[in-house]
């Protein structure tokens, strides 16, 4: 407890509280672990898919502390449709959807002898307890490893040991991405589960015929603090996790866990996500970091309620250390952490450290899913919309800013701008994922709060607030109705095919030499329109065919369903008989906006080129002679350029997607012939460039 101190006179006393991040050592000298585990560095765009960690061949090893035997998204299945802890047979709800219900469903009570509330701890069986006494992170991982292991559902943790090891902890146990970790439990082996034998049995029978694992209760979390007095003198954790699990192996498997994991885990992007402010659920976790290593704070949204106004009235519960049952805030309290720069806002720490940086804010929890044969920590299908970048950090610093609105009475102005960015991150993401319904949803929420907030204070209509604040992109990617519409499963659509899209859509406008609504990209009878369009600009190889990426049953559909809008007609909207002047000046090299149009490479180094907000520029080279790489250099903070490497028919061949001044493509592998090059904006962005080939 050392640097608490150290640091208490600059920290207010929210912070004075805040746990500790890592313990010190091993719970155990035998498991063979030193030191403690690290958080590895940001995933950058690469967030946006996860990173795959353990086989799933591994999962049923001796090393396994639970099977797996449903999927978060599962909503159909014969236990899936199960009554449960928190909700009713036939519920309709995938497991997440469970799960945040469950945490928001525990009702509030007395902490037990302390001056503040906590929440009673709700079991399947029927049988609740008093909230644990615990850190702060340990309350956010306990909940959701507890979860998962009642309802047979994919976890892991990833963190990297001493050694710069990639390890996981999980339903699987304690592993490397080969072999069982150092020497912790081969838990299947060890332990005893006894769920199978009360299976067949009621609540009331399970609760009376407990079994009990005698050497589990006489284990406590390493540290010391966990003294769980309500259960009885000399009790800790070990018996806390023998009252709640028929499974013994996951009490011995989180009092491991525990000791390893602490906020950096939390804050890392392999674990968890951020989440964007208006999409917020109990559940979710709120991070604050003030410091990259060491003391940090991870809070559970404890319940996010709608308010008139389109405001939200959300708490938080958190544990600390010493170790505590959670603290249940104030709705006054709870809105001081969301809009707090230490939770990933504007500022620096005294270290000189920006708090974007650090890992904090509004997180969800990934869910495993298996893909390729591998457990990959992903996000659910339905929320992906509501994603932001680990490295995005001008989205993400403005989030404390937007709850000082979401969370209570701002002035009028406040409460636009902060409406305007929600409309701007659901664009974002359509610009990437353009066949996102969750997007275009979020998007039209957004803009009927815009359309109140104009109304009632600053006198515009509808058709005022259309014109002022739409765009076309809006009308393009119009809202559908999801269970209609076989567009809203497909989740492997690209920005290069929002750019064929919206090229489309611009070339029928020029075309028509008036107003005419434009083609919503949706099915219409297939997607025939747009490939076409594609192929004829030298695009086809960009095209990706339509494919079911999640469960959907609306798959056979011949039309998509559009909703009914409330916008204001196009035409009404768009005055296409005044040309508007462009707010970005394109380069001399224009017109380069597809392959057909690409700009042949004649000069080894070309200056001052530009891209224009969704505006690519195309290039051939012609390779006669040896070619090491072509390159382009820019100032990343003033927009994110990428890079792509294409064969003649426009397939691409490689491609550079980093978040440095310079994107670079290798050229020596290739063979004589013409290829294409593609310089992009992402998320739309804006940038001068220059570009070298060598």
């Amino acid at each position: 407890m050392k640097n608490l101190f150290i640091f208490t006179f600059l920290l207010p006393l929210s912070l004075i509280l805040s746990c500790t991040d890592d313990a010190a050592g091993p719970a155990e000298e035998d498991y063979g672990i030193e030191g403690t585990f690290t958080a590895d560095e940001p995933l950058g765009k690469a967030d946006s898919a996860g990173r795959p960690g353990l086989a799933t061949s591994y999962d049923n090893t001796d090393t396994q502390v639970w099977a797996v035997t449903n999927q978060w998204e599962d909503t159909s299945t014969t236990a899936a449709k199960k009554a449960g802890v928190s909700w009713d047979a036939n519920s309709g709800l995938n497991w997440d959807q469970k799960y945040h219900l469950w945490v928001s469903s525990m009702e509030r009570t007395a902490g037990y002898n302390t001056y503040y509330d906590t929440f009673t701890f709700k079991t399947p069986w029927g049988k609740t307890l008093p909230a644990p006494k615990l850190e702060c992170a340990e309350v956010a991982i306990f909940l959701r490893i507890t979860f998962a292991s009642w309802y047979n559902l994919p976890f892991y943790l990833e963190a990297i040991d001493g050694e710069r090891a990639r390890i996981f902890f999980g339903h699987f146990g304690a592993r490397t991405i080969t072999d069982r970790y150092k020497n912790t439990p081969l838990y299947r082996t060890a332990y005893s589960d006894h769920t199978t034998a009360m299976a067949s049995h009621d609540n009331d029978y399970i609760v009376a015929n407990w079994p009990a694992d005698s050497k589990l209760r006489t284990k406590g979390l390493y540290g010391g603090g966990d003294e769980q007095e309500f259960l009885g003198d000399d009790l800790l954790s070990g018996a806390y996790f023998d009252e709640i699990f028929l499974n013994k192996r996951v009490g011995h498997f989180l009092l491991l866990t525990l000791t390893y994991f602490g906020s950096m885990h939390m804050a890392d992007s392999r674990n968890t996500y951020n989440l964007v402010p208006d999409a917020i659920q109990p559940g979710d976790l709120l991070v604050e970091r003030w410091q990259r290593t060491g003391i940090g704070h991870v809070m559970v949204v404890k319940s996010a309620e709608e308010l008139p106004d389109n405001q939200v009235e959300a708490t938080i519960v958190s544990g600390s250390m010493p170790r505590r049952q959670p603290k249940w805030e104030t709705p006054v309290a709870s809105k001081d952490y969301f809009t707090s720069e230490e939770c990933g806002g504007e500022g620096t720490n005294y270290d000189g450290d920006e708090y974007v940086k650090l890992g904090g804010g509004l997180k969800r929890w990934r869910v495993a899913k298996n893909v390729n044969g591998n457990w990959m920590n992903s996000w659910m299908n339905s929320d992906e919309a509501s994603w932001i970048c680990d490295t995005d950090w001008e989205r993400l610093k403005v989030r404390p800013a937007t709850f000082e609105s979401l969370l209570g009475e701002v002035d009028p102005v406040a409460k636009r701008e902060a409406i305007l960015i929600q409309i701007e991150d659901a664009r974002n993401h359509l610009r990437n994922y353009p066949a996102s319904c969750s997007a275009r949803e979020r998007r039209e929420k957004a803009f009927t709060k815009l359309y109140e907030v104009n109304a009632e204070h600053f006198s515009m209509d509808k058709l005022a607030t259309d014109q002022e604040y739409r765009t076309k992109e809006d009308y393009i990617f119009a809202e559908l109705v999801y269970t209609q519409s076989k567009t809203c499963c497909w989740n492997s659509s690209t920005a290069a095919m929002y750019q064929i899209v919206m090229d489309y859509n611009n070339a029928l406008q020029e075309e028509a030499q008036q107003c005419i609504d434009p083609v919503v990209f949706m099915n219409a009878e297939g997607y025939g329109v747009f490939q076409a369009y594609a192929e004829e600009t030298g695009r086809g190889g960009l095209w990706k065919p339509w494919t079911a990426d999640e469960s959907c049953p609306q798959a056979n559909v011949t039309s998509d369903t559009q909703k009914d809008h409330e916008w204001s007609a196009y035409c009404d909207v768009f005055d296409t008989s005044t040309p508007v002047e462009p707010t970005c000046t394109d380069d001399a090299l224009e017109d380069n906006d597809n392959p057909a149009q690409a700009r042949a490479l004649q000069d080894d180094h070309l200056i001052d080129l530009k891209i224009c907000p969704s505006d690519d520029d195309w290039y051939s080279l012609e390779i006669a002679s040896a070619r090491t790489a072509l390159s382009i250099t820019f100032v990343h903070t003033n927009g994110d350029l990428d890079l792509s490497l294409h064969d003649s028919a426009g397939t691409e061949i490689s491609s550079s997607t980093s978040i440095s001044d310079t994107e670079s493509v290798d050229l020596s592998a290739l063979s004589s012939g013409t290829y294409l090059i593609r310089v992009y904006g992402y998320n739309g962005a804006e940038n001068s460039y220059n570009l070298t080939i060598e």
